[in-house]
């Protein structure tokens, strides 16, 4: 199990990003959570084995139609054992 905090910058918000990440977050088996910043940009930590995590992460740099993913940047923590993958507000 591995967990990674992932900050996507772009145009991210306003596209539904938060609930396709969901939708993918859950196809994948993934847990965590995602949230919108105050700067514009949308963060998440995801936890799983590290296939999950890259399949993710690959997501992450194109999300959904509508939005423009610019940069992407992510790293390792600590586990936290999420039970289930929420939209924080």
């Amino acid at each position: 199990m591995k967990h990674t905090r992932v900050t996507i910058c772009g145009k991210v918000q306003g596209v539904n990003y938060r609930h396709s990440a969901k939708q993918e977050a859950d196809r994948l088996g993934v847990k965590g959570f995602i949230k919108n910043e105050t700067n514009g940009d949308v963060y998440l930590e995801i936890e799983g084995e590290e296939e999950q995590l890259n399949k993710m992460i690959r997501w992450c740099r194109i999300g959904p139609a509508k939005s423009r993913v610019s940069e992407i940047y992510f790293n390792d923590g600590e586990t936290k054992n999420f039970s289930a993958f929420d939209i924080q507000n």
